[in-house]
């Protein structure tokens, strides 16, 4: 089994209920197995066009024996089960979900690059990953000190517990 970070965000919908969807999504599929699900952050929209709704993040530890791009199939698949579209580069969607990491692989496939090119600089994948692993590491660097860097950190919250 690898050890493998996901970062999960929906701002369309019920991104609540579509969050807790996919992560039961994904430790019933064959092959997953969940090991830790970070709180859910508040964020704004990073790129892509104006006007759009807040996010919801969170980030997850799994640990799988699915091949890399086997592991990205099954995340389309659970985002496609939700309705996600592709029509603009960051636009607005029901659910993503990104391989942040697979276990230590370095890869510069176009297809499935590892780790995550833009992670290192995202404040909405490291503050959620940095709550769940306090001492976690991404290339070297502790992911405290990269969500401490990150430009959209400042605006990330915790998001309201539902009782």
């Amino acid at each position: 089994m690898v050890s493998c970070i996901l970062a999960l965000g929906s701002n369309l919908g019920e991104r609540a209920g579509t969050l807790q969807a996919a992560v039961a999504e994904l430790a019933a599929t064959p092959g997953i197995e969940v090991v830790c699900v970070s709180d859910t952050a508040v964020t704004k929209p990073v790129g892509g066009p104006a006007g759009q709704p807040d996010f919801l993040n969170l980030v997850l530890r799994i640990n799988t024996d699915l091949a890399p791009l086997g592991l990205l199939a099954a995340c389309q698949a659970i985002e496609q089960a939700h309705h996600r579209t592709r029509e603009v580069r960051w636009g607005p969607r029901t659910l993503d979900i990104d391989v942040i990491t697979y276990g230590g692989q370095t890869s510069d496939d176009p297809v499935l690059t590892l780790p995550h090119p833009r992670a290192a600089t995202r404040g909405f994948v490291l503050l959620p990953w940095s709550w769940m692993e306090p001492d976690a590491t991404l290339a070297g660097t502790p992911v405290a000190e990269l969500a401490a860097a990150a430009a959209d950190t400042p605006g990330i919250k915790r998001a309201e517990v539902e009782a």
